[in-house]
Parts: structure tokens; sequence; C-alpha cells
């Protein structure tokens, strides 16, 4: 029994002993051939090798220009935050409430500190902070001037740093449908945001918040969102061709519609806004009512749509044009009108039926030009001409 288990135990290991034989065999065998089939390749010169050294080495040339141009027009463009106080009541006390809001803006006059943004952006704040690309710090600014018809505004670093930079004046006149261009601005607070995308459409007309009708507009695929207002849109030379306005969205995202004032009508705006403080243009000196339904039946005026003249300035060119607004005392709503007076119809043959039509029609006129008035008088229409004051000058009266 004995020398039976030695002899299982011998065949064993001889086994095992020929499997290791074989096993060491074939792995040399398959070194030979590995190195036949090497040095049948052809031998690799190390000047072949191209040594990838940063990231740099891998742009292309498209990619390259849009780098340099961020870097070309970054440092003009600013974060913007405006702070408004109001004052809410509560159980009988006045407590001060501070709202904060952000935007964009970019510099046009380094010398000077002059930053380009949107009306909407400033508003009427009650102080205006304005953090620029090379530091953290927070400049104080203020509001130069206003232009709400065109959602522009200037505001000023109070005493600018000699490092600002300006940005580069383009021209929006020549500008074609599916030119690139690119947006910087800041984004839901994130700051120093660059995208890109083509002009989608030209000369659109569009509404503001305040209802007012923005003409000529660039619309643009470039993403804008919340944030981005009063940021520049680029032409691929970093020239500064519009100013971020508005977005077309209905969950207040970017969908791909957005929309940019042409930078020829910010070098038309600017200048008087340093000036005056606002853009000066053509008004007529009178109070207005909008007419509607209910108004034109209970006083059987002959027209459903218009503006009637409720009172006119004494003396004044709408006085001298033969207008003399009403002559009535009456309850409309909460409030005490005039009524009894012409009503504005056309002017210029342009439809005039609100408030928003008029503003519309007269935003480009001039102070001192003068305008055909169409109107109603007890059911009677007639033409008069008109010549236009500075709006500014009445309205703020």
């Amino acid at each position: 029994m004995k020398n039976f288990r030695l002899l299982v135990v011998f065949s064993v290991s001889l086994l095992v002993g020929f499997c290791l034989l074989y096993f060491i065999n074939e792995e040399r065998n398959s070194g030979k051939n590995f190195k036949t089939k090497i040095g049948s390749e052809k031998k690799i010169e190390t000047t072949d090798i191209v040594p990838v050294t940063s990231s740099e080495s891998a742009l292309t040339s498209w990619e390259q220009k849009t780098i340099e141009l961020y870097e070309k027009a970054n440092p003009a463009v600013v974060y913007i935050t405006s702070y408004k106080t109001e004052y809410v009541s509560y159980f009988f006390d006045i407590y001060p409430q501070t709202s904060e809001g952000q935007g964009s803006g970019v510099i046009i006059d380094a010398k000077n500190g002059y930053i380009v943004t949107n009306y909407h952006v400033v508003g009427k704040a009650d102080r205006l902070t304005v953090t620029l690309n090379q530091d953290e710090a927070d400049w104080e600014a203020a509001i130069v001037g206003v232009d709400p018809e065109n959602d522009l505004a200037v505001i000023k670093i109070n005493d600018p740093p000699a490092t600002l930079t300006a940005i580069k004046m383009g021209v929006s006149e020549n500008l074609k449908i599916g030119q690139s261009v690119y947006a910087i601005g800041n984004p839901f607070g994130f700051d120093h945001t660059l995208t890109s995308g083509i002009i989608s459409a030209l000369n659109r007309n569009i509404k503001s918040s305040n209802g007012v009708l923005m003409e000529g507009t660039i619309q643009t695929d470039a993403s804008i969102n919340p944030g981005n207002s009063g940021g520049p849109l680029l032409d691929s030379l970093g020239n500064l061709i519009g100013i971020n306005t508005m977005i077309a969205s209905p969950s207040s995202g970017s969908v791909g519609i957005g929309f940019a004032i042409p930078v020829d009508k910010v070098k038309e705006v600017v200048p008087q806004l340093v000036e005056f403080g606002y853009v000066k243009r053509g008004w007529i000196d009178a109070t207005f009512l909008p007419v509607n339904r209910r108004l034109a039946r209970a006083l059987n005026l002959g027209t459903d749509a218009g503006l009637m003249i409720m009172q006119v300035a004494q003396n004044g060119e709408a006085y001298k044009a033969g207008f003399r607004g009403g002559n009535q005392k009456a309850m409309y709503g909460n409030r005490v009108i005039m009524i009894g007076g012409e009503v504005i119809m056309a002017i210029n043959d342009v439809k005039i039926t609100d408030y928003n039509s008029l503003v519309n029609v007269l935003k480009n006129s001039k102070v001192g030009e003068v305008v055909k008035v169409t109107y109603m008088h007890k059911r009677k229409t007639y033409n008069t001409d008109v010549k236009l004051i500075d709006k500014r000058l009445f309205t703020d009266r």
C-alpha cells in the first residue's frame, strides 16, 4: 500500500514537470515571433515624434482668433450692481427695503470712466457699483443720463482708475444675417462669460418692458440670459456692434432669440446723454387721455381710439396750432379729467391709438420739427401743423 502511494506521487510530479516544460517552451517561441515581427516593421525615427508641450498646440485657427477676441474685448466689460431703497408700511411703521439688481456694461470712454448699459439695468437706482475685469474691487458709479425709449443709459465711475480699457466701436449699418457674433456679460452672476452665435435677423421691432417700441434691433442666437443685459455684442474682430438688451423666452432663459440695440443708435444717443442727461425729442405740449370704447360712447366722440387732449400749455405751440383742450371737469374712475377737447387720431398720417403709439411716432423727432396732426373735434376731422417742443422740458414740469 505504501509503495502504491509513492508511485502515485511520482506520477503526478512527473506530469506537472512535463506541463511546466511545455509552457516555458511556448513562451520562448512567442517571444521570438514578437521580436521578429517588430524587427520587420519600419524603424521609427525620433524626428517623426512631435511632442505636445501645451494645450495651445491643439487649437484651431478659429479657436485662437476667438481667444484673442475675448482677451481684447473682455477688459472693457464690467459687472454692474444697482441698489434701490423703497419704504414699506408695516403696522403703522415705515421700514426701508433695499432691492438689488445685476447687469452688464461696456466702457466707452476710459479717460472719463463712461460706461454704456441698458436703462432697465440701472433704472432709478439710488446707488451703483461697478466691478472691473482686472480686480474684484467695487467702484462707486453714478447715472449720467438715461433714454428709456431706446433702453440705454450712461453711467460714470467716480474717480476712474488709469487702467481702464475702452471698447472699440464698430458699425451696424452694414451687418449681414449669418455673420458671426459674440456676447460677453454676466449671466446669472457668472461674470465675464463669453457666448457666440450668428446674426439671425436684422431690423426687428420689439416692445420693451415699459411698452415702448424699439425699432431696428439685431436678433441673434448667441446665448443671452438675465445679467447679459447692457453687455456688448461683438463682431468677429471684437468691435462693438450692439448692446444686448432682452430675450424672447417663455422661461426667462435663453432659447436662442436675443436682441441687441445697434451700435449706430448708441452713437446717436450717447453724446446727448453725456451732454444733457437725456435725449432731446420733439413733443406736443399738451396732456392726453387715451380713448377707449367706453369713453367714446359716454362722450359721443365719434371715434373709439386716439388721444383726447385735456389741457394745452398756455400760448404754447399746440395752443398756437388751434388746440384748446377740455372745458369741463368730470370724474373718470378715481381721477378728475377735462373733457370736451380735441382727439388726436394721427401724426404724419401714422395712426395714434394710445399713449405708447404717440411716444413711438415722436421718438425720433427733433425739437422744432413741424408735424401734421389729424384730429377730431365735435365728430368732424381736421388737419393742422404743430411745432414740437422739447419733451423733457414739458413733461418734467
